[in-house]
């Protein structure tokens, strides 16, 4: 082999474990996801208000749990054996929602675990990519848009597979067991993924962080694992106490607009207009996911209740949806997308004429109001009274994925561009805190569409989820008003932040990032 291609060979090796892996870990988490709200609402016989809120506390502690995975990465266990013994608690919290129980209390208690597991998991995969690629700016970007597939190739997959496994092992077993069985593919994900990993690991091994390069500290390994154990507990008091949650929130909310302002006070000129611009863009980017919130909560019931699951082609019946597997369209609507908007970009800078960061965030809402403005269209599209057709959600995560695109797919790249290098990792940490908080806010919106328990009739629930979504039509109109009210500002900004970081001989020359 020629020697001159060794390091590329064995960086693309090394990516690609990283890459199964963490497909192998979102197949378990969306397939989890498209299913978790139905088995509250339908098997433990929670109301919509306590399952969106139950999942919506849950997501938003996922969320928030890297923060704290990260610093372990870099500096207790390592990042490499940080990312493995987070993918083997996440296969752990999977396996115990597999068991055959209806109790609560161990649903609260296996969502903890998961927590955990992906806090753990979540930094540490995303930072052996970026410790791979380290100093070879010309391929990292290319690697993070084929990594950021495994995301939703995993999430197709399993969106499509468990709830249809869920029916099958169902109807086979008198509704017994279809539940624990879609679970247990989901755990099953992560084993595979672990068992592949172990055949791979060698390509890592000169992969990590300092903690990596030394035999493993038992003694670190059991303080994190009881560490870990009482995080365990105190997701579950959350999850099962709502007002403990809500307390969580605000608390974490608070502290991110601390960090914000303190990072900003203590910042140099220039570092203080580029901090300025983040923490514009994180604001924007919470209010984003409240709507991306929807999906497995207003709009997963709304699926189940209020659409028909025959999907038809100018009257041809093609096939019939199982309701968990609509979420799959946004995961498959950003794969058919990002290519496209990947190309728009590249042709557009060539030419000098892409639009800014801010502008692109004020397109994405208004790309997700009509999403949601289609969504409440839903009764004037009905195949039967109080059923919807399936292409009112095809279309509607058409364009609410777009906008997820110019959204949240730019959302870490505003961290890249606009954060000092020494404050990046803190600044990832606190973004994701960001993104937990508006779960949680996510839920609450959606419980304005709870139906009550007792209304079973579609044309009674209908016009309480259409309602609800064209309100959030409305809401996204007013974000991109706000968001093109900030593009001037932003790009006031960007100029001071770009001005600022370039070398003293060329501050004064016209850039294309001192534009943005």
């Amino acid at each position: 082999m020629n020697t001159a291609m060794q390091p590329a060979v064995s960086k693309t090796r090394s990516f690609s474990t990283v890459f199964l892996i963490e497909l192998w870990e979102r197949f378990g988490f969306y397939g989890m996801q498209a299913l978790i709200v139905y088995y509250m609402v339908q098997r433990l016989g929670f109301d919509d208000v306590h399952a969106n809120l139950v999942w919506s506390a849950g997501a938003a502690l996922i969320y928030v749990a890297p923060a704290i995975g990260g610093w372990v990465g870099d500096g207790i266990l390592g990042t490499r054996r940080t990312m493995l013994t987070g993918a083997a608690i996440l296969a752990i919290g999977y396996g115990l929602i597999t068991l055959p129980t209806e109790n609560p209390t161990f649903l609260y208690f296996s969502l903890g675990v998961i927590v955990v597991g992906n806090g753990l998991f979540k930094p540490n995969a995303g930072n052996l990519v970026r410790k791979i690629y380290e100093g070879d700016d010309s391929r990292i970007d290319s690697a993070f848009t084929i990594y950021y597939m495994a995301v939703n190739v995993g999430s197709v997959v399993s969106m499509s597979l468990t709830p249809k496994i869920k029916d099958w092992v169902n109807a086979a077993y008198q509704n017994q067991f279809g539940w624990h069985a879609a679970f247990g593919v989901c755990c099953a994900g992560l084993v595979i993924g672990l068992i592949n990993f172990a055949f791979m690991r060698a390509t890592l091994a000169h992969i990590g962080s300092d903690p990596d390069q030394r035999p493993l500290d038992v003694k670190r390994l059991a303080i994190v694992l009881a560490v870990g154990a009482l995080c365990v507990i105190a997701a579950a008091l959350i999850l099962q106490h709502q007002a403990i949650a809500r307390a969580f929130v605000w608390t974490a909310g608070a502290a991110l607009v601390c960090i914000f302002g303190y990072l900003i006070a203590r910042s140099e000129h220039g570092e203080r207009a580029g901090l300025l611009a983040a923490f514009i863009l994180t604001i924007q980017t919470i209010f984003f996911f409240i709507f991306y919130q929807q999906m497995p909560t207003s709009l997963a019931l709304f699926a189940l209740r209020n659409t028909d699951w025959n999907q038809t082609l100018f009257g041809v019946h093609l096939f019939t949806w199982a309701p968990g597997q609509y979420q799959a369209l946004n995961p498959a609507w950003i794969m058919l997308l990002s290519p496209i908007l990947a190309w728009i970009y590249t042709a557009a800078g060539k030419r000098g004429k892409d639009l800014s960061i801010a502008a692109k965030f004020a397109l994405g809402f208004a790309m997700v109001a009509a999403g949601y403005f289609v969504y409440g269209l839903a009764g004037n599209f009905t195949t039967e009274p109080g059923k919807a057709s399936s292409w009112v959600l095809i279309w509607g995560y058409g364009l609410y994925s777009l906008g997820e695109l110019l959204v949240s797919g730019l959302g870490l790249a505003m961290i890249a561009r606009y954060v000092p290098a020494r404050m990046g990792g803190f600044m990832m940490g606190a973004y994701y805190v960001g993104v937990g908080i508006s779960q949680y806010l996510g839920g609450i919106v959606a419980n304005y569409a709870a139906v009550p328990q007792n209304v079973t009739d579609p044309v009674q629930s209908l016009p309480i989820y259409t309602h609800l979504f064209t309100n959030l039509g409305w809401a996204g109109v007013v974000c991109t008003a706000i968001a093109i009210a900030m593009v001037w500002p932003m790009k006031r900004l960007s100029a001071v932040h770009s001005g600022a970081t370039l070398p003293p001989a060329v501050q004064g020359v016209p850039t294309i990032a001192a534009e943005e």
